[in-house]
């Protein structure tokens, strides 16, 4: 098959992202939450959102389950689908940026590189990483899925923390270790730093 991608042009539009923002009345940006299974992401997420919709904010929840129930359901969870499976929610991401909707994402994302390369898509303050850390011990004795005891049994195969890798991030925006503080104050916490960093007011 002939690959078509020499034969694709970006197309200029009349209406950009400044427009878009200004129109909706907030900047945009992506607050990646990654982690764990069972760390609390989404459920971190969801309260984040929760207080930036009642602040009459635009904003955008992508939700690993339900990206793979629709968007990645093509996708396994080999490494080269996980790769791929960031890679789109990236691209994804991006797009509502340039759509003026402040998108949160909640995934585990294991790898760097895939975390690197979410940001180096987006501009300078776009990209605000947001690591909830909590112990593997403490995360299986939530296991809200049963995915831990599936893994522990060999019925899943890949699963990160216990037969796949999950990297660490390096130097995140901010850090929520999940199993000291409670899902409000954490989600108040980056809320804090929003509007510390006049991304949102």
């Amino acid at each position: 098959m002939e690959n078509t991608a020499k034969n694709v042009f970006r197309q200029a539009v009349k209406i950009n992202k400044k427009d878009r923002q200004e129109k909706k009345g907030n900047k945009s940006f992506v607050i990646w939450f990654t982690g764990l299974s069972g760390s609390g992401k989404t459920s971190l997420a969801n309260e984040v959102e929760y207080l930036l919709y009642n602040r009459n904010l635009s904003t955008y929840l992508l939700d690993g389950d339900n990206i793979r129930l629709g968007l990645n359901r093509d996708l396994g969870f080999l490494p080269k689908d996980r790769k791929e499976n960031i890679r789109r929610i990236a691209e994804v991401s991006k797009l509502f940026v340039d759509a003026g909707i402040i998108c949160i994402t909640a995934f585990i994302s294991p790898y760097l590189s895939e975390r690197e390369f979410a940001r180096s898509i987006l501009e300078s303050q776009e990209f605000i990483e947001v690591y909830v850390k909590c112990p593997i011990e403490v995360c299986e004795t939530r296991d809200p899925k049963g995915l831990y005891k599936k893994a522990r049994s060999g019925e899943i195969i890949e699963f990160t923390g216990i037969s796949a890798p999950y990297e660490e991030p390096g130097n995140p925006e901010i850090t929520i270790e999940s199993h000291k503080v409670s899902i409000v104050d954490a989600a108040y916490q980056i809320v804090a730093y929003l509007i510390e960093n006049k991304l949102i007011h």
